[in-house]
């Protein structure tokens, strides 16, 4: 293990390094002028030469980069150019918004989906097997955002049981209120992972069901619920760990449209934002934090496979 983890954390900086080029190069051919975005059109040439020679643009683009690679690792993330705030207070204030509202959904994704995957290897070929796989399925394949449509006519417009916003009321920021605010993006996120996370959860219940440890289980006379609890269920856990990292990711840098849909302010919707204002410095960051997030969801997820499989660990120190 200490082998693999040093392997990884040393692998993480060239990463990175490719994945900042590569997020300065797709920034550089956004359509449009980022001086005359930030001015207006009615703003004359001169004033546009003027401000691009400030912000630095008309530098070489290797010049550009290393100047703004240099003050990333520095802590200094710029200056929005719409918004005119420090970019590293503003991101982070969003990215805490976004976190929270992966990590609300994250917590239901997992009970459900190791629920509904169990029960479906359980009764494997049954109807209920079926009805379950059939459903999930449908749910995964549906975009998130109709998913947040049809949540927000029936549950917020039809019923009133939800609000439609997901920002809390003035005065009304506790936890509780927050979370209420959050369950229809939360449940949108959760309908369309759900299905990929339990196909996983099935199958690994379905071959720990088939096992040889299951069956002389059972020739000891052991009971269902503890042969489920004690044998399967940490076996068909295994293989939702991946499929479980693959979901977080999602969750994290996935987002940009139900944050859209119920008006949330995190960093997706920031992200868009800056894409679309041609906000560089607030683009950049933005794009290169969410990579590196996504590279540590995917080293927790391995780590957590090895820990979760011990046939990976015997692998591994042999």
């Amino acid at each position: 293990m200490r082998r693999f983890l040093l392997r990884r954390v040393a692998a993480v900086p060239p990463t990175l390094l490719a994945v900042s080029s590569l997020v300065f190069l797709a920034t550089q051919v956004l359509p449009g002028d980022v001086a005359r975005t930030v001015l207006g059109r009615e703003a004359d040439e001169g004033s546009v030469r003027a401000l691009r020679h400030d912000l630095g643009l008309d530098r070489p683009l290797a010049v550009q980069y290393a100047s703004w690679l240099g003050h990333f690792v520095t802590g200094d993330w710029g200056t929005s150019y719409t918004l005119r705030v420090p970019v590293r207070a503003l991101l982070l204030e969003r990215l805490g918004h976004s976190l929270f509202l992966a990590g609300f959904a994250f917590l239901l994704l997992v009970p459900v989906a190791l629920a509904l995957g169990l029960l479906a290897g359980l009764f494997h070929g049954r109807a209920l097997d079926r009805l379950v796989t059939s459903t999930t399925l449908a749910l995964g394949a549906t975009p998130e955002f109709v998913t947040g449509v049809v949540l927000l006519v029936v549950f917020s417009v039809r019923l009133r049981w939800f609000p439609a916003s997901a920002q809390p009321r003035p005065g009304h920021d506790g936890l509780g209120d927050t979370l209420w605010h959050l369950a229809l993006p939360a449940a949108s996120l959760v309908l369309v992972c759900t299905g990929y996370v339990a196909r996983h959860v099935r199958a690994g219940t379905i071959a720990a069901l088939e096992g040889a440890h299951v069956r002389a289980a059972r020739l000891r006379g052991l009971s269902s619920p503890r042969i489920v609890v004690r044998h399967v269920l940490r076996n068909a856990t295994v293989p939702a760990t991946s499929a479980l990292g693959v979901q977080l990711q999602y969750l994290l840098g996935g987002i940009v449209v139900v944050e859209l849909l119920f008006d949330y302010p995190g960093a997706g919707a920031l992200l868009l934002r800056a894409a679309q204002d041609k906000d560089l410095p607030t683009l950049q960051a933005s794009a290169l934090v969410l990579g590196a997030l996504y590279m540590l969801v995917v080293l927790l997820a391995d780590v957590v496979h090895r820990l979760l499989d011990p046939r990976i660990r015997s692998e591994a120190a042999a």
